[in-house]
């Protein structure tokens, strides 16, 4: 995945597994070499930013990455039906869900419409931590990126509280998952946190800085 993210960074894209004959063979079944679990902005075309071609990605998307009961039923899915070993979950900077949130801990907040406050409230707990751990009193105050990458780490830590068939694959050796923050102006993906993924003996979670 890394080395498909730096081909795309580079300008030098393969675009495999994109002619008619893969199109063909797809159609007995699908072997995805990873899931991908990603903020639904249209700057964050996985299959492109990865250069991987049809059946490589198993692609589920919400705004701002947020876990919920088809998310996890789709991962899981991708999991114990289709036996993929990697679960890459991709956050964003200059995130509007991310933004939306942090400008929803304001006290004079507009009211958003209900199933949008719905999806993006899992990310406010992230945003009021940033406020209470950087000192500030406002959204203004608020860094977004830093408010992402929080985000980030809870919806990993979610996806495992949220799913007992998951955790297990973790814990087995069978499943790993990284969290990672792609950023728009350099095309990369950068990895922040990984739980699974170590040196092949145990399972283990590690995180990273940007």
């Amino acid at each position: 995945m890394l080395e498909g993210n730096r081909r795309f960074v580079n300008g030098t894209p393969e675009h495999p597994h994109q002619d008619v004959e893969k199109r063909h063979e797809l159609t007995e079944g699908q072997a995805p070499v990873a899931t991908l679990f990603g903020c639904s902005d249209s700057r964050l075309a996985a299959e492109i930013i990865f250069d991987k071609g049809l059946g490589d990605l198993f692609v589920v998307r919400n705004a701002g990455q947020v876990i919920g009961e088809s998310i996890v039923a789709s991962l899981e899915y991708a999991v114990e039906i289709l036996g993929v070993p990697l679960i890459i979950v991709l956050a964003h900077d200059s995130c509007g869900a991310v933004r939306a949130a942090i400008d929803g801990t304001a006290i004079d907040a507009a009211p958003l419409p209900p199933a949008i406050w719905k999806l993006i409230s899992p990310i406010v707990p992230a945003a009021r931590k940033v406020l209470a751990e950087t000192g500030g009193s406002t959204p203004a105050d608020i860094d977004a990126e830093l408010v992402g990458r929080e985000h980030l780490r809870n919806t990993v830590a979610n996806l495992l509280q949220s799913s007992e068939l998951i955790s297990a694959a973790v814990a087995e050796g069978r499943l790993g998952i990284v969290g990672a923050n792609y950023r728009l102006a350099e095309g990369t993906a950068v990895p922040v946190i990984s739980v699974g993924i170590d040196d092949g003996m145990n399972p283990a979670t590690k995180e990273g800085s940007e």
